[in-house]
């Protein structure tokens, strides 16, 4: 015996993408959480894909998906972008800001430079990586990070905000 649901056995609903599920689905509880992970740039994973295939990054917004309703929260996020289409990173860097708006605190540790151009604080460690770094070498904006001296990264960073603007 098979049982369907609007014509689809269960392999055919859980093959729907999350964009895809929100048309299918007219169940408002079922729609919010669709949305939800929408939101957060999971809409191209399907209903059925496992977790143990999720990316780090993957991981993490499906996670956030169900805090980002919520106000009063610090989240700390370590490489969100990871593997992100530039579209999608801009839908995260929306969710981010949406989040600050609503009262939360959001911390990311993030290499993107296209990211860290956009936060409000920037906490840079070096000089170097693994066992030559973990000093702060620099704390403040991200435009006053790019006339530090001492770090590498608003070195690279000062030429993608100066590659960016003459676009």
């Amino acid at each position: 015996m098979s049982f369907k649901y609007k014509e689809n056995n269960i392999k055919e609903v859980l093959a729907l993408t999350i964009d895809q599920a929100q048309n299918f689905f007219s169940n408002k509880k079922i729609q919010d959480r669709i949305k939800s992970l929408q939101e957060v740039g999971l809409g191209y994973m399907t209903l059925g894909q496992s977790t143990n295939t999720f990316s780090g990054g993957e991981n993490q917004r499906l996670k956030l998906a169900s805090e980002i309703h919520k106000k009063g929260n610090i989240y700390i996020l370590d490489e969100p972008s990871t593997g992100l289409h530039h579209s999608d990173t801009e839908r995260l860097i929306t969710l981010f800001n949406q989040l600050v708006n609503d009262g939360n605190t959001v911390i990311i540790i993030e290499h993107r430079l296209e990211m860290i151009a956009l936060a409000d604080w920037v906490i840079d460690l070096g000089p170097s990586g693994g066992h030559e770094g973990g000093q702060v070498i620099f704390s403040g904006t991200p435009a006053d990070l790019m006339h530090c001296n001492n770090s590498v990264t608003g070195h690279y960073l000062k030429s993608v905000v100066e590659q960016t603007s003459t676009k």
